[in-house]
């Protein structure tokens, strides 16, 4: 009986040490190892032989991290608040630097997208806010690469996902739109009038060197004038226009 108990506890400790001994990371991860409390080396993927008490290891995941930004308050550079936020894609890719440069690389991460969000966006008014989303993307990528390198982590990209205006200015930039429409509408218009006015000018000069062709656009005038049958039109004949048909029934 006494040597039975032995041998189930000698397999338990077998079992205990295997487990304390085994570690098996995936493709995706990566085990950083300390020994006696130094950094030694990172290992995986696959099996992985600890040595018990004398070393430990973190697990660290390789895959890129999709990272909710809380919606911030904004002020933007012509004093308009608005709230913005956004997702940040990101992934470790010196697994040392993520476990030994910082203590949580994601909480790290997390606030420092929300302070890099309202630091960024509030250099831009609120125009450039709503028109260049994809430049301020990559304006917020680059700051946020660039702080997150001495922590072993890559931004691969940040989006800006919404953007929310207060009832009082969403109105204001109706009316703004509204009154650019009008103004584009005159603009167009008087430009139609100018080149009429142009084309009208030329025709004048055009019809004034040659007599002919004033006559012949006078019996034109005559002609669509009388198709009207709704009024009756009472039509000053120029005297130049009877000389003109003077003129030509005297010749031969």
């Amino acid at each position: 009986m006494g040597l039975q108990l032995g041998f189930v506890a000698l397999l338990l400790l077998l079992i205990a040490l295997a487990g304390a001994t085994l570690r098996i990371l995936r493709e995706y991860e990566r085990g950083v190892v300390f020994q006696l409390g130094r950094f030694w080396q990172v290992k995986g993927p696959g099996l992985t032989l600890l040595v018990p008490v004398i070393q430990q290891m973190v697990r660290v995941d390789l895959r890129t991290v999709v990272l909710d930004v809380p919606a911030q308050d904004v002020i933007t550079r012509d004093n308009v608040s608005v709230k913005v936020n956004a997702v940040l894609y990101f992934r470790v890719l010196d697994p040392q630097k993520a476990i030994i440069q910082v203590e949580d690389f994601l909480m790290a991460t997390s606030q420092l997208a929300q302070t890099t969000l309202r630091a960024v966006l509030g250099k831009h008014e609120l125009d450039e806010l709503l028109a260049e989303r994809e430049r301020l993307n990559v304006d917020i990528q680059q700051v946020l690469d660039a702080q997150t390198d001495a922590w072993g982590i890559k931004v691969a990209n940040v989006e800006i996902k919404h953007v929310d205006l207060n009832e009082s200015m969403i109105r204001a930039i109706a009316k703004q739109a509204e009154a650019e429409r009008e103004r584009r509408a005159k603009v167009i218009h008087a430009e139609g009038e100018l080149q009429a006015s142009e084309k009208l000018m030329q025709a004048a000069e055009m019809l004034g060197r040659q007599p002919g062709a004033m006559q012949l656009r006078y019996m034109q005038t005559l002609s669509s004038i009388a198709g009207d049958k709704s009024s009756t039109i009472v039509f000053p004949l120029p005297i130049e226009l009877l000389k003109g048909m003077a003129d030509l029934s005297s010749k031969p």
